[in-house]
């Protein structure tokens, strides 16, 4: 008996490690300290010396149920930026910058192609938002998961000087929302996706003219990175007053987190066109508007609140990242909540 015939590969581990170890070395930083494969990851604070009042923010998340949409796919080389979206929005949604990410795999057995494939998304996403990929694990679990299934899950830790946090405290009516676009469904919302569609490669392939591409295709998109916008903007002098990563809750569950009480964002519907993916969902699931705007971002993945004076120079910030953005409210005095017009 052995730990092989267990169902544990200990070699397959090995060579997971070796085929991703060019994809890791892309996402390295000045900051980081030795090499993959120590029993921790080492990353420098040196520059953060440099801060008034340096404040550390992490964020931890998964794709949830995206993954089974790769599973009937067979397609592994997007869901990693997947995980790492979900992280580092989060950070830079706090007016953070990510200095480093590490991901967790677990699996029913180690494919060491698929699992280096799967870390080549997760590198993608590190490139994307400028954080170094220190560290990760996967984990063999024989018994517990289907052998070709997995999850995927990370771990990410930024840094922001006190006084440039984002918390909408001084939010004033009268602030303008300006939103930025989402590459579609993003990570959020695909136990309901699961249960309108047939989660079928039959039904995956089918094309929709008015998707311009197969159901599959359009899923799987993966999360927009805002990082190099929200940076942009910050550095093109404008600061941004508050700011909700539009993720599971839809608006009505993430706006109002960035709302002080006595304040409300009322955003303007037909502000902005609503991508045609989430048309197809709401009417092949027969779903009321309400719901979906309280589980999908209905292609937008973050919206900020702005002082009216800096939306020209912030919207151009976002654009020079490659972002979309579009004018979708303002803000008003009243009970803490959204409003939608």
């Amino acid at each position: 008996m052995d730990y092989k015939s267990a169902g544990v590969d200990i070699e397959a581990g090995y060579k997971s490690v070796e085929l991703m170890k060019g994809f890791v070395k892309e996402t390295m930083r000045p900051e980081v300290l030795g090499g993959l494969g120590g029993f921790s990851g080492a990353f420098s604070l040196a520059k953060i010396k440099e801060m008034e009042e340096p404040v550390l923010l992490s964020g931890t998340d998964g794709c949830g149920t995206k993954v089974k949409l790769a599973f009937i796919m067979d397609k592994h080389d997007t869901i990693g930026i997947d995980a790492v979206a979900m992280c580092v929005n989060d950070i830079a949604c706090a007016g953070g910058e990510p200095l480093f990410f590490l991901d967790y795999i677990a699996c029913g057995k180690n494919f060491p192609e698929k699992i280096a494939t799967i870390v080549k998304g997760v590198a993608e996403g590190c490139k994307q938002s400028d954080a170094a990929l220190i560290g990760g694990e996967t984990a063999e679990h024989p018994g517990l998961m289907p052998e070709n299934d997995y999850d995927l899950a990370g771990f990410a830790v930024g840094v922001c000087d006190k006084k440039d946090l984002i918390t909408g405290e001084d939010l004033k009516a009268g602030d303008v929302l300006v939103g930025m676009a989402s590459t579609g469904v993003h990570s959020n919302g695909f136990s309901l996706v699961r249960k309108v569609f047939d989660m079928t490669e039959e039904s995956l392939n089918k094309y929709y003219d008015e998707l311009g591409k197969t159901l599959g295709e359009a899923l799987i998109m993966p999360t927009r990175i805002y990082v190099k916008a929200l940076k942009n903007v910050k550095n093109a002098g404008v600061r941004v007053k508050a700011c909700s990563h539009i993720t599971g809750g839809g608006f009505y569950e993430n706006i109002p987190r960035m709302l002080p009480d006595g304040k409300k964002a009322v955003v303007k519907l037909d502000s902005y066109d609503i991508p045609p993916i989430f048309k197809l969902i709401q009417k092949t699931g027969n779903i009321d508007d309400k719901m979906m705007y309280n589980t999908f971002n209905m292609g937008l993945g973050m919206i900020v609140a702005l002082d009216p004076k800096d939306v020209d120079a912030a919207m151009a910030a976002m654009r020079e990242a490659g972002d979309t953005p579009f004018v979708v409210g303002t803000i008003e005095d009243g009970e803490k909540g959204v409003e939608l017009v």
